[in-house]
């Protein structure tokens, strides 16, 4: 089993590094004096300063009630000094985890199990582009460790930039078209980045045809077989366009190419609950969070946190631990009602929450909002699935309640429609409700 090392700092006089403080960019000259006046100890003053009047804007916006603050503080650090990002990981082992799926879940997990061996940094919140990640790194400078959700888009630049010591790869699917790129574009722009990461160790879940293509010519590999009930967006090679070929006689499928492409033997195997490690032995995974997708996610962590030198059985205990996820999993109490607040934003998503609410018969509120941060384009409504709900007590909420309807209308899917998520959970009977919304209009459940 590969095993990482650190990554590879970049020091003062690093190429990388001259190529900044030549640039025009205002902010990097002045970075540029104060880096001199502050010499090798320490962050340089200018990220200092950055840093300083970021977290003072993160705590205003929370005093006014506008939210966390993370983001708004990120972004004000970002702008004052735009290396903020990587001078901020340098002296710290630092692990990426990207995908279109799971990457909240599975940084929680593995930031669990490496508190095992210090102090983490992490954005468990599920902020994950650059004002987040600088949001998060600032909040916890000491902290020697460093576990980082990243929009599979920014995946390509944060990982140049710091060049982590392991790359986590999920998976990726179809994901808010209206403004992010085609799967296949990400796919080679991910390959790409680490292409020029010989140092980092990239943990692939080798089930999902493009994220294994993505990692295929990397050097440092531990391949992990975990499924994957998502096989829209991997039918044909990233490649060459060819169709796969798959075989289901084994496990959930082994695939292939006739151009070469093909999925990789697993280190690790995740089957019937239990994780098969390298060397034969199976440990049942005994997970605080319900569904296969979670057990998929701490399948990804538990090989990580090992790769990366945590003893199995800790690894396995703390990210067994993890009861709630920003929020996620979580039952509050509402009129009479035990509502299970959960989060769904994409086909594949919804592939595995209908999998999760098959277990129960409770009834279910569908928040749908379209924002910019949800995507303003609803069609993906059409690739889920919803026809599994029927026999079902289901209300449509949020702000696109009417776009929600039409769907289940066309699924015959008897529903009623209102657009405050609190409301349609007092239509039904007091009782356990499972409320399943998408980005934005979780996010206001949950505060």
């Amino acid at each position: 089993m590969t095993r990482s090392g650190m990554p590879n700092r970049l020091g003062d006089d690093s190429p990388r590094r001259r190529g900044d403080e030549q640039a025009g960019d205002p902010g990097r000259r002045r970075a540029r004096v104060f880096r001199r006046r502050s010499g090798r100890n320490g962050l340089p003053l200018w990220t200092r300063f950055a840093v300083g009047v970021g977290g003072l804007a993160a705590r205003l916006s929370q005093a006014m009630h506008l939210g966390r603050g993370g983001m708004i503080g990120g972004r004000l650090m970002l702008a004052l000094d735009p290396g903020a990002l990587r001078r901020l990981c340098q002296g710290r082992r630092t692990v990426l985890i990207t995908g279109t799926n799971g990457k909240t879940t599975t940084t929680a997990m593995i930031a669990a199990a490496l508190r095992e061996l210090g102090d983490v940094a992490s954005n468990e919140t599920g902020a994950n582009m650059p004002g987040g990640l600088v949001a998060a790194l600032a909040e916890n400078r000491t902290a020697p460790l460093a576990v980082l959700e990243v929009d599979e888009g920014y995946f390509p630049s944060v990982a140049t930039a710091i060049r982590p010591a392991a790359a986590v790869l999920l998976n990726l699917s179809r994901d808010q078209i209206d403004r992010v790129a085609e799967v296949g574009r990400t796919e080679r722009a991910i390959r790409g980045a680490l292409d020029g990461l010989d140092a980092t160790t990239a943990i692939v879940n080798c089930d999902d045809a493009l994220m294994s293509s993505a990692a295929h010519d990397t050097t440092r590999t531990v391949w992990v077989s975990v499924g994957s009930s998502w096989q829209e967006n991997g039918a044909c090679c990233p490649r060459c366009g060819r169709a796969l070929t798959t075989e289901r006689d084994t496990g959930e499928g082994h695939w292939r190419c006739e151009c070469g492409l093909s999925r990789q033997s697993p280190q690790w195997t995740l089957e019937s609950g239990k994780i098969m490690l390298p060397d034969g032995q199976r440990v049942p995974l005994q997970l605080g969070l319900p569904g296969r997708a979670n057990a998929r996610n701490a399948a990804m962590a538990v090989a990580t946190a090992v790769t990366l030198g945590v003893p199995l059985d800790p690894a396995v205990a703390r990210v067994g631990s993890i009861r709630e996820v920003a929020g996620r999993y979580r039952t509050v109490d509402h009129n009479g009602h035990q509502v299970r607040l959960l989060l769904a934003k994409n086909p594949a998503g919804w592939a595995e929450m209908l999998d999760l609410l098959a277990a129960t018969r409770n009834p279910v509120v569908i928040a749908i909002n379209a924002r910019e941060a949800d995507g303003r384009d609803t069609s993906w409504l059409w690739d889920v699935p919803f026809e599994l709900l029927r026999g079902r007590s289901v209300v449509a909420s949020g702000e696109r309640a009417t776009d929600l309807a039409v769907r289940l209308t066309y699924a015959d899917v008897p529903h009623v429609r209102l657009a405050d998520p609190w409301w349609a959970v007092d239509l039904l009977r007091p009782g356990h409700v499972d409320l399943v919304a998408n980005y934005t209009a979780f996010r206001e459940l949950a505060r």
